[in-house]
């Protein structure tokens, strides 16, 4: 028996052993297909092509190819204001620090926009991702005119020279373009998420991670609530951009948008594509990269959609009033004004407010 106790104690500890090491090897495994597979920046992009085109058309041979019609109702709203208690600031800042994550801004100061370079930055050191790496990525056919601004740590500024079109179309074009061909050669190996803004604008209170997302877009607030045969869509059918009447989910901005680096190069691609398919036919989308944006999010749904308090202005506050007629204390309690806002002028009724050149 005295010989019996300390095998029988033996086996205990070899079997304990096996156990704590077969746990190990799962908990090992578990997280090295984590990093893999849900780390934006370890996804890989060599089978990108395949998902990326909304085309309707080839480009060389304007080949038809049929698309399955998507006719439902339209649905509702279901963007809740910043302040409702939808997400928790904590638990979010937690999990993408754990995930080290780095953030891509990219914005275009191409000519007279290069004058709004300076506010768009110095309020985006003040208000976005604030306490995370975030890498600046400026295209512009002015780099001489970059401000030099402090930046916080862990912070950098990325200037690209971008040539200098005469038309805002072909501006339009060739920034989707860019921004695919970047993502495919540079952006996946330095940054988790790219956001997409528009240079014109300015930051007026925070923008943290709460709005990443493997894609998300943002309601345009200018077509906010309003039903989809109104929306600005392009209703021509020859052009790629084309939506028909009786369908839509929202109506999207085209001044915010963004995800992770392989949705976000499978995204511009898929524009710049259906892009130049209206350029060999001589046809220009109502609103250039805004109506291309549209038609692929309609098709490829975002796993996040904004509220249009992201892209608020006070002027729409009283356009929206005098076009839909609202009680204006109302819409003041309904809407949290100035996340985002754009440093233009009051905008025409007949133009959404981004568009303004």
């Amino acid at each position: 028996m005295a010989q019996l106790l300390p095998i029988l104690a033996g086996t205990q500890r070899c079997c304990s052993l096996r156990r704590v090491t077969f746990l190990l090897l799962i908990a090992l495994t578990l997280a090295f297909f984590g990093y893999c597979y849900l780390k934006p920046r370890g996804q890989k992009l060599e089978n990108i092509q395949a998902g990326a085109s909304v085309t309707v058309r080839e480009r060389h041979d304007l080949q038809d190819v049929n698309l399955p019609r998507m006719v439902y109702p339209q649905p509702h709203v279901l963007t809740l204001p910043r302040e409702d208690g939808t997400f928790n600031t904590d638990i979010l800042n937690e999990w993408f620090r754990l995930q080290n994550t780095t953030i891509g801004l990219t914005v275009f100061a191409v000519k007279r926009y290069v004058t709004y370079l300076k506010r768009f930055l110095e309020t985006a050191e003040r208000h976005f991702m604030v306490g995370y790496k975030v890498n600046y990525y400026i295209f512009t056919d002015r780099p001489d005119h970059v401000p030099r601004i402090p930046l916080q740590k862990g912070r950098q500024m990325v200037i690209f020279k971008f040539r200098s079109y005469s038309h805002w179309r072909d501006i339009s074009l060739h920034s989707m373009e860019v921004i695919s061909n970047f993502s495919e050669q540079r952006f996946h190996r330095e940054v988790d998420y790219l956001v997409c803004a528009d240079g014109k604008m300015k930051f007026t209170e925070h923008v943290g991670v709460e709005i990443l997302a493997s894609l998300f877009g943002t309601l345009h607030p200018g077509f906010y609530g309003l039903s989809r045969n109104n929306f600005p869509y392009e209703r021509r059918p020859q052009s790629q951009a084309q939506i028909p009447e009786d369908e839509g989910d929202f109506y999207y901005t085209g001044a915010l948008f963004g995800g992770s680096v392989p949705e976000v190069h499978r995204l511009t691609k898929a524009c710049h594509q259906a892009m130049m398919v209206d350029k060999d036919g001589d046809i220009e989308a109502v609103w250039l990269e805004e109506s291309h944006l549209n038609k692929y999010l309609l098709y490829h749904k975002p796993s996040k959609v904004l509220s249009p308090e992201y892209m608020w202005n006070k002027h729409l506050l009283y356009y929206m009033w005098e076009r839909q007629g609202v009680n204006l204390s109302r819409t003041i309690t309904r809407i949290r004004l100035n996340v985002l806002g754009n440093i233009m002028g009051s905008p025409s009724p007949k133009r959404p407010l981004q568009q303004l050149r």
